[in-house]
């Protein structure tokens, strides 16, 4: 299939199913429940401790060490019916190239997206190791070249141990929704980036057109965020902002909860 048939598809379905899409995102993954008492308040974990807000302590780490071995499982329908994974491939097919590092890789859900001819080697980190155990799980099952052109490795993505300027193209994909500091993440992204690299983005937060699901997900953020380690309220747009990345592409979907960006380091 040559890219502009692809290109074309990828439109066509991204604009006519915007809102049946849309629609079934609000149906299965508005799902948190209720909050329990205000974000900054104090709450119960499940020993019965008490623990901050996990709005603003989502414990990413902790959670998906938990969730890792059941996450695809439970995510897989949905994101195939919100066309998720038709977004992964698009964003990774047209824009990667090179040396490639993902942060927040997790399971391993952007493996097989990658285009074999223009991207030479990819990196994959997360936090959690037992997340990047389903990823290898994943590359075990895969070509000699494609486990020749990856490596996994456990790192935090706010404490690169990469030099300055060492990838090509820099991925995260449902990221920034559950990073401590997602500010922080993305200036260091754009300090282990190439100043003619990319760093493209595929992430869900509030939305600007529509205050009133916007306000569903602050009702419900607690509950999702101690279920899931994210936090799915979050400002994309100003987080974006305050790393000062300069964005060269973005695009909403989902009735504005799902952004797809295509953005450079502002050097």
């Amino acid at each position: 299939m040559s890219m502009s048939t692809y290109a074309r598809r990828f439109g066509l379905v991204a604009v006519s199913g915007s809102i049946y899409v849309g629609a079934v995102y609000l149906g299965i993954q508005l799902y948190g429940g209720e909050r329990k008492g205000q974000q900054q308040s104090l709450l119960g974990d499940d020993d019965g401790n008490k623990t901050t807000s996990y709005v603003f302590d989502p414990r990413r780490t902790a959670t998906f060490q938990k969730i890792a071995y059941s996450y695809d499982d439970e995510i897989a329908k949905d994101e195939f019916v919100m066309g998720i994974n038709l977004m992964r491939r698009a964003l990774l097919y047209f824009h990667a190239t090179g040396n490639v590092l993902e942060v927040g890789a997790g399971t391993g859900r952007n493996l097989g997206y990658y285009p074999s001819g223009s991207v030479k080697k990819i990196t994959l980190t997360d936090s959690s190791d037992k997340m990047l155990e389903k990823a290898n799980e994943k590359l075990r099952g895969m070509s000699i070249a494609e486990k020749e052109r990856h490596q996994v490795m456990v790192a935090d993505a706010e404490k690169l141990p990469f030099s300055d300027a060492h990838f090509d193209t820099i991925v995260d994909t449902f990221g920034l929704c559950s990073f401590d500091d997602p500010v922080a993440v993305l200036k260091e992204l754009q300090r282990v980036c190439k100043p003619n690299g990319k760093i493209l983005l595929l992430e869900h937060g509030r939305t600007k057109a529509y205050t009133g699901l916007s306000s569903y997900l602050d009702k419900h953020a607690e509950r999702h965020a101690k279920n899931w380690g994210c936090v799915w309220n979050r400002d994309i747009d100003n987080i974006v902002e305050s790393s000062g990345l300069t964005v060269e592409k973005l695009h909403n979907f989902h009735f504005g909860t799902t952004y797809y960006i295509v953005a450079k380091p502002n050097r």
